[in-house]
Order: structure tokens, then sequence, then C-alpha cells
């Protein structure tokens, strides 16, 4: 297909700036791309088109708070029900990560108004020929057709009636959904199939969708049912990549500029161009796409792990790392293409800038990993063969096949190719059967087990009531119970000794948010009280509590005194405080590339989950103990002020990947170490945290590590812990503080010293047994035997004596097996000149299955272990036998 326009060619970036400012003119609010990961939709594996993040507000879970918007949404298709990753770099269309423009009108309006505006952009602004461009709606659609028709003049012959598989569009098994008018570019016989009866409903490239218009009428839930959305809406999809293509008269989404300083570096480092061969161009697309779902990624908050998300993007690293090989590019190297990402993205994308450092040690550090697994697997693999070949098979089972891809990131065409130039196959079927059931698993990972959406209930309360918080200042209020709850139904009143959950029109009590567990307290009013034990905010801004009438009837309408409990409040706020004094220091002493990844925060402990490939080291905590302890010394002020997001970020301000924010911000800041966004609780000093103390570091994911930490009080009683500890220490050993060290390293030393002693004796012993090992030995087909029962010994004293024997008798097998602390363990020793007849490991393995277990090893040596004593006599009897069973099969081959 020739260029659309003449002249200079459009980039990409400007065909995003031109969509944005024309639906700007249009009266839409222009707004930023959500986070890859979606917020509190347990549906979703990644945000997968522009509509994500306008879900509630289409499903009627949250008020609009514009008519209309338009944005350029990051988004990623690895998992789920959308999923290309298998495609991606085959074809010229399929990517993990793209760019989806949209607009959208939450009850504004509807397709009267949405057609022409799609079709105003595409022909006026794009300049694309009216005359290549095809229309599909929904087979019913008749308003749909009406439109594109008499208003838009599309000829009928353009404008098919398609059914559900084509023309009505849902995100995901559940939630939002409606018919769909799709516009199509023909662009031309030189491209597609080049079947003379190619048209629109034809899956090759000519006539290629570009945009998809959706008429958000319904909302499916998990029974499949439709239901009616509170307010027709419009929801619109174009790939940026896509039309990018169509602007610059190209084929493939690569051949984009989007693509281009990205596969130019690409090529750089691996010294091979692109468009030389079909294969390497497959491997640099594939790279390609990939690096740049990694840095989005990344750069949103997913770190790699062995499920959801984070098992989405380890195989897409390990993908990408593969084709890295197979372009011969040796050693990491993704890493450095993150920066061409970064650099090519960072004017749309600016959050990118900050996390650069970041996202390429991530990378670097899975990159390593995968490295050293990629050797294990190719081991393995080898073993698996060397198996077929002793079995005399020849196809590798699915299982195996899976067990590659899925620990050692083997992809399926890896491990095809391996075998094939070894003259053997897969099992396809069974790999796709384990592949399905691993998929299973990932969805209920990443879902929590069965999909749940806000309780019908609370949903219907929240449009009614909202709570007003006012707990920031203070700790008790008065207010009135709009509404009592329990298993579903809503109730008039809650008798003495009954639960429940209480809606108030305002409180002091904090919702469980933000990893800050929810106030404790109690309600009391004439005649009556109630304790306080949980406190949330189920949907909307609706906050509930969670309570136990301790004492009269609590009634709706009926005006309480909300009390919250300041002990527990106070202790919540210190550690929440800490947190934030944690974080910093971490920064600090560790580097920028520490990135908070969770946290939770309650009176008793605080937990504080981050970035970070290696473990702590004492010295670092101990430094950043003794920081934190200093700042709290300081009795800094800790500051509070609401503000503008933009004026927020723009300070320099942390805020956490994946968090939805206002346009006005709640800015917790430490002046000269911390500023963060946080909607929690926290002191009004520094020195109001009395004491902090970490009690234990440890890793959580690869690449995440987690600190617990106490304080104030608990620091206190930690402290204590420990001195007892060091006391009942000091007594057992028979010394005081200052000399335990000292006394504890000599009784060690002694104890190493008996220990030598003692497996020296046990050799001395072993030497006294087998010193007549003559009248023990066998003859059998002109070979020696030996097998000797030794008590007692450890595996290495028990190969230690094979050894001797083995030499002793010159030219022979000795097996020699021991019981020790109940398990049974063996050893075989073939001398070098009678491998060829006698195999030390498959001799082993038949010794061992009497004992009930396994091994196995070299020709020459080999051990194994047994589960039961009993039966060792009895196997080591055999040896015999079987020597003599092998003799004779190496004879008779």
């Amino acid at each position: 297909m020739n260029g659309i326009n003449e002249g200079k060619i459009m980039k990409g970036s400007e065909i995003r700036s031109l969509f944005l400012s024309y639906f700007e003119n249009q009266g839409h609010k222009i707004l930023p791309s959500s986070s890859l990961i979606p917020r509190d939709d347990p549906t979703l594996l990644f945000t997968n088109a522009g509509m994500v993040q306008f879900k509630d507000i289409f499903i009627g879970d949250k008020s609009r708070t514009v008519p209309k918007a338009a944005t350029s949404q990051k988004c990623m298709r690895a998992g789920g029900k959308h999923n290309d990753l298998e495609n991606v770099g085959r074809t010229a269309r399929h990517q993990t990560f793209f760019e989806m423009l949209g607009n959208f009108s939450f009850g504004d309006y509807f397709k009267e108004k949405a057609i022409p505006l799609a079709w105003d952009f595409l022909t006026q602004k794009l300049s694309l020929p009216t005359d290549r461009l095809w229309v599909s709606v929904y087979h019913d659609d008749d308003e749909a057709y009406r439109i594109w028709k008499e208003k838009m003049h599309v000829p009928e012959e353009r404008i098919l009636r398609l059914g559900e598989k084509d023309n009505f569009w849902a995100m995901g098994d559940t939630g939002p959904c409606g018919p769909c008018s799709e516009i199509h570019i023909d662009q031309g016989e030189g491209t597609g199939c080049g079947r003379a009866e190619c048209d629109v409903e034809c899956d090759c490239d000519r006539f290629l969708e570009i945009w998809n218009l959706v008429f958000m009428q319904y909302s499916r839930d998990v029974s499949g049912k439709l239901t009616p959305l509170p307010a027709p809406s419009i929801d619109t999809g174009m790939g940026l990549e896509r039309i990018a293509a169509v602007v610059q008269g190209v084929t493939s989404n690569y051949d984009t500029d989007l693509f281009a300083g990205i596969i130019e570096a690409i090529c750089a480092l691996s010294e091979v161009r692109y468009g030389d061969a079909p294969s390497s161009d497959t491997s640099i697309r594939v790279i390609a796409d990939h690096i740049r779902a990694l840095t989005f990624l990344i750069a949103d908050g997913v770190l790699p792990s062995n499920e959801g998300r984070g098992y989405v993007l380890r195989r897409v690293l390990r993908r990408a790392a593969r084709h890295g090989k197979l372009l011969n590019v040796e050693g990491p190297f993704l890493y450095r293409l993150s920066a061409v990402v970064v650099d090519e993205m960072r004017e749309a994308y600016p959050e990118l800038v900050p996390a650069r450092e970041h996202v390429a040690a991530v990378i670097r550090n899975e990159e390593e990993r995968f490295l050293h697994t990629l050797d294990q697997g190719l081991m393995l693999l080898n073993e698996e063969i060397e198996k077929l070949m002793q079995a005399g098979e020849t196809t590798l089972p699915g299982s195996e096949v899976f067990k590659l891809y899925d620990t050692y990131g083997f992809p399926l065409d890896l491990t095809q190719d391996i075998l094939k130039e070894k003259g053997f196959s897969l099992d396809e079927k069974g790999f796709h059967e384990a592949m399905a059931r691993q998929r299973e698993r990932a969805r209920a990972s990443w879902k929590g087990g069965e999909e749940k959406g806000v309780d019908p209930v609370y949903k219907g309360l929240a449009e009614k009531f909202s709570t007003s918080f006012v707990g920031y200042d203070q700790t008790e209020t008065t207010g009135s119970i709009v509404a009592l709850i329990r298993d579903g139904k809503v109730l008039e009143e809650v008798r003495s000794g009954e639960e429940a959950m209480a809606v108030l029109d305002v409180t002091s009590f904090y919702a469980e948010s933000g990893g800050q567990v929810g106030d404790v307290g109690r309600f009391e009013w004439e005649g009556g009280s109630a304790v306080v034990g949980e406190t949330r905010r189920p949907a909307g801004e609706m906050i509930v509590h969670t309570l136990r009438v301790e004492e009269g009837v609590l009634r709706k309408g009926q005006s309480v005194t909300a009390r919250v409990d300041g002990d527990a409040r106070r202790n919540t706020a210190n550690n929440h405080t800490a947190t934030h004094i944690l974080h910093a220091l971490l920064r600090q002493v560790l580097g920028d590339h520490v990135k908070q990844a969770g946290s939770w925060v309650a009176p008793d402990r605080l937990r504080f989950d981050f970035t970070h490939f290696v473990q702590v080291g004492p010295r670092e905590l101990e430094r950043i103990e003794r920081l934190a302890n200093e700042w709290i010394r300081r009795d800094a002020p800790v500051r509070k002020e609401v503000k503008a997001l933009n004026e927020a970020l723009g300070e320099g301000v942390t805020a956490l990947f994946g968090e939805k924010y206002g346009d006005e911000v709640r800015v917790i800041s430490i002046p000269g170490l911390s500023k963060e966004l946080c909607g929690g609780t926290h002191i009004g000093r520094t020195g109001e945290i009395g004491l902090f103390k970490i009690v234990h570091e440890g890793g959580i994911a690869a690449g995440v590590r987690r600190i617990e930490a106490v304080t104030a009080e608990q620091a206190y009683r930690s402290f204590k812990a420990f001195e007892s500890e060091l006391l009942n220490l000091s007594e057992l050993v028979r010394g005081v503080p200052g000399e335990i060290v000292p006394r504890v390293e000599k009784i060690i030393r002694e104890r190493k010293a008996l220990a030598s002693e003692v497996a020296a004796l046990k050799r001395e012993l072993a030497e006294l047994k087998g010193g007549d090992l003559a009248k023990e030995i066998r003859e059998v087909e002109g070979i020696k035997v030996l097998s000797r029962r030794m008590d007692r010994l450890s595996i290495e004293e028990l190969r230690g004596f094979a050894d001797q024997a083995r030499d002793k008798i010159g030219s022979g097998v000795v097996v020699a097996g021991t019981v020790n602390d109940g398990k049974v363990a063996l050893v075989a020793m073939v001398t070098r000149d009678l491998t060829g007849k006698v195999h030390a490991g498959n001799l082993i393995r038949e010794v061992a299955k009497i004992t009930g277990g396994g091994g196995g090893g070299r020709p020459d040596m080999a051990q194994a272990g047994g589960k039961d004593p009993s039966k060792l006599d009895q196997a080591l009897s055999l040896v015999t036998d079987l020597v003599r069973e092998q003799v004779g099969s190496s004879a008779s081959g």
C-alpha cells in the first residue's frame, strides 16, 4: 500500500498528540494513562484496553468526574482472554505491549456522535481515503447501520452486518460489554492472502481493522447474564502502532518509527541487519516488542515471580533472552535496551524516567538468573534424551517438555529443535495440556480464587450514602447510623450480643487502606454501647464498621459517639510514619533502585516490602536501624498537606506504582528525609515513635525483600527479650556479657576437634573391619565381588571404605551399605577395567529398589538411598546375582 499522505510522513508521536488535541477541542478531558496493573479489579491480569480505568464508571460503581474523556493508554496482552504472546514476532501486527488511543463518553453522547467523530478524525485529520474505508456493525444494530449509510454516506456494499464473534465486544469474561462498529481500511490487492474472494471477514491483513467503536450498553456477570448499564456510553479503541503503519504507508507495525530506534539498537548489539533473513527478523521483532513490555511492566511495579503477573513478566523476558541467543548475543543484553525504550517514550510517559535504573537492574538480575537456568535446562534435557535412548523410545513426554518450559524457560520450539537434531520428537498434546493446567493455576493466583465483585447491598447503599471521614483531626465524633447490615441484608436494629456492620454519616474511624489496618474502638449511645473490631470501605466513599453490641439496642437513625481506640491509633501512626522513614533510608543506604512493593501497618508491628536483589547484610541493617533512631531522636516535624496532584509530583514527591490518585492528594513529609503521597494516619513529630527495631529481613520473591520491624513499646519489649535470651545464654556457658562470644567460640572449636577425632576413630574401625577382605570376596564370572554392611557410617565415610576396598582388590566390584539414623545409604564402586561389563549406577539402582529406595550414578561410582533398613541384608546378599545378570547381558549384547 502506498503512503496515505504525500510529503512529510507523520510520526507516531505526532499521531498521538493530534488525536488527543482533536478530542480536547471536541470538549473531552485529556486524562493520563492508568497503570498496566488494574486497580481493584480481580478479573484482569493486565490493563488490556483504554476503558479499563473507567470500568467502575461504566458499571455504575463510581460516579463520573467528567462527562467525556480521551486517553492514550498503555496496554498489555500476554495472559488471560487476550493473549498475543506466542504470535509476537511472527506476524506484522501482534504485540504484547501497545498503546490504545481512545475517546469515551459516560452517558454524554452515544452512536449519533461517536461515529461522526471517528470518521472526521480519520478522513479529515489523518486524510485517509474514504473509498478505502469499510465498516462493520453488529447484525441487529440498525441504528449504527443507518448512521453510517445516511449520515456518513458510506455505500451499502462497504457496510457489513456481522455476528457476536466480530462485532460484540467484552473486556473480559465479566464486566462492561456491548455491540460495536469496526472501521477497516483496504490496503490493496498487494497485501494479504491474494485471494479474489478476500473481504473484511478474511483473517489476512488486506482489510485491516483500525478503530473499534464500542457502544457500551451492558454488564455481563459470571453467569453470562447481560444487565443494561445505567447510561449508554461510548468506548473506542484504536491501536497507535497500527494506525501509524497505515499513515506511514507500511504493512507492519514494526516498520513504523515507533519501533525504529529500538530495532536499530538491537541490530547494533547483535551485529545482525534487520531484513537479512526471516528467522533473524522474527527474533529482532520479538525482542523489540518484549523490551517495551518489560520496561513498562517493571516501571509500573511488576516484578518477576512464579505466579500471576510476575510469571508473565518472567516468560516474556526469557522469551526475549532466548531470541537474543538465536542472534548469537552473549550474556545479558536486554537491560541495555530498556534505556532506549525510556528515551523513546519519556515524553508521553514521564514516569519511565525516574524508574530507568530500577528497570535496568531488575532486567539484568533476571537475565543472569535465566542464563544460569538455561544451562541447567540443557543438562536436564540431555539427561532425558539419554533416558529415551536407554528405554528405546523416541518421544519426550509432554510433562517433561512443560517442565523445561515452566522451570527453565525453554520455549517449545527450542526443545523441538534440540530433539530433532538428535532424532527425537516430543508429545506436543501433553505439553499443551500441562500448559492449560498452569494457566488455570495462574488465573486462580491473580484472581484470588472465585471472581467476586462488590456486594450488591454495599453497592446499593454506596449510591445513596457516603461517609465523611474526620479522623485525621479527631478520634472522637458524633454521627448517625444510616445503615445496619448483616449477612447481606439491611437491618432496622441490632440487639445486645449480636454482630453487624454499621454505616455512619460521619466518622473518626480510619478505614483499612494503603496497607494500614482500620481503626478499632467503641460506639456509645444513650442506653447502649458496642465494640468496633474492624473498619473498611467496601464501596464508594462509604465506611463500614464491624461491631458487636454489648449493651442495649442499636437502631437505624441512632446518634452515637464514635470513639477510636487511642492507643491502637497512636501505635499504628507510629508504625506508619516509621515505614516512611524506613523507605527513605533504604533508598539512601541501598540505592535509588529501591521501590516500595507492599506494606502492612498495624498497632503492634510494621512490614515493608521493597525491590532489592540480594540479602540486606547485617552491617546495612545496623546502619538503617541506627539512622532511623537518629531521625527519631531529632524529633523532626511530620507535615501533612493537601495539594494538587501535578503540584505534588512536580515537587518530586514519591508516588507508588499502580496507585490511582485523585486531582488532590495528601502529602506526608519529613523535611530533609521523606516526601510521599499517603492517605494514612501519622504522628506529629518523629520523636513520638520513641524507638525503632528491625526484627527480621528476608526474601519473599525474586528481587523483592521484606523487613519487619517494631516501634515504641513493642521495640522496648523486643530489646528486653534479646537481653533475657543473652542472660540465659551467659548462664549456660558460665560467662558474663562481654565474655559470651569467646566462650561460645571455644566450645565450637572443642566440638569440631571432638568430631574430627570421632571421624578418625570410625575410619580406623572401618579399616580394622575391612582388614581381612579376602574371606568375603566372591567370584562371579571371573570378577571379584565384595558386598559389606558397615552401620553407623555417614555417606562420606561409607564412600571412603568402598574406595579403600576397591583399591585393595585391584579389579572388581564393591557394594557397601549402612544404616544411620534409621536411613539406608548404599555405595557401589567398579574398577575402570570392568565398567564395560558392570555399570555401578545400574547396579546400585537395583540394590536400592529392594530397600524401597532409588539412586544411580556413573559407570564406576554410584550411590543410593533406601527407606527400609530391615531389607538391607537381603539387598546386599543379592549383589552377586545382580552382577551375574549384568555380565550376562553385556556378553549377549
